[in-house]
């Protein structure tokens, strides 16, 4: 289904996820090479949504792994459940003794009890983690290391040794080995700079707003019902906010929202009543509010406002 990178254009977009060619080739290049990729860009540019989508379109369990500051191994991996373990040893103690009833010698005793290690010391007592979950999965997973960015740089360390080799040593059990390796995508916001070393073992993509071409497509894809018009006047607006010295420009998240927003009132075109009344659905900063008011007054057909005043 995505032997070509046209193939996987096309898996893409029957998932309503419109990408251009380079997200196209670089998701292609990642499978064939198998090497994970560290994808960057604004918030809401569709980040996330790529590896959602990609995961749906080859058919894969979609493991995710959500980053935060002080995030750990024990969070991402795993944890060794000993709390389960002893309540196991409590349950079986009966058993125990009938089992070492006939051993004359602790040493016997020991070699016996020491042929159930598998009993007390298997994957029934491993929490698996998302890292952990993805490497074992039976089948080929899509791994989101989704913000990596806001985890630390010890933590990032950490993450380069399982990407390098896709296995996880486990004092009370042994080596574990990925049987399938997972496709990786790692999403980062770029809220710090990350190493060097991440960089390199990482294809790269950035992903960046759309141009205005694009952007109309997923907003007619996304809300379907919306006019002809108004998704046109959506789009040409939210591209001259960008144009703006914003504290935070608009993403094509809030794009969807907005143009969501205009379909529920029913808004039949843009006029300037309607854009400053919906502005906050689009906008969350105070000193942007006031600058878009200010273009649109500066501006009266833009957004186009037939109406308008």
């Amino acid at each position: 289904m995505t032997g070509t990178p046209e193939q996987l254009s096309t898996a893409l977009k029957a998932q309503q996820y419109i990408p251009s060619e380079e997200i196209c080739t670089v998701m292609f290049l990642a499978q064939q090479l198998q090497k994970p990729v560290l994808v960057e860009g604004p918030a809401g540019v569709g980040k996330t949504e790529l590896a959602k989508a990609l995961a749906t379109a080859l058919k894969r369990p979609l493991v995710r792994l959500q980053c935060y500051e002080g995030l750990d191994e024990s969070k991402a991996l795993y944890e060794w459940e000993y709390s389960k373990q002893l309540l196991y040893t409590q349950l079986l103690s009966g058993k125990l003794q009938q089992m070492l009833a006939d051993t004359d010698t602790l040493a016997a005793a020991a070699d016996r009890i020491a042929k159930e290690d598998d009993v007390f010391f298997s994957m029934r007592f491993l929490l698996q983690r998302p890292l952990l979950r993805a490497i074992l999965s039976p089948e080929p997973a899509v791994l989101l290391i989704d913000e990596i960015d806001r985890a630390d740089s010890e933590f990032e360390a950490f993450l380069l040794e399982v990407l390098s080799d896709f296995q996880i040593s486990v004092p009370e059990i042994g080596t574990l080995v990925a049987t399938n390796k997972p496709v990786v995508l790692l999403t980062s916001n770029n809220t710090r700079e990350l190493s060097e070393a991440l960089k390199r073992r990482c294809l790269y993509l950035f992903i960046g707003y759309p141009a205005h071409a694009a952007e109309l497509e997923i907003v007619r894809l996304k809300v379907p019902a919306l006019s002809a018009q108004v998704a046109a006047q959506v789009v040409e607006a939210v591209q001259s906010l960008r144009s703006l010295d914003l504290r935070k420009a608009p993403s094509v998240a809030e794009t969807i929202d907005w143009a969501r927003a205009l379909l529920a009132l029913n808004a039949s075109a843009l006029t300037r009543d309607v854009f400053d009344s919906t502005l906050t659905v689009l906008l969350k900063y105070e000193s942007d509010l006031q600058k878009a008011r200010q273009m649109i007054r500066r501006e009266p057909r833009k957004p186009k406002a037939p109406d308008a005043a």
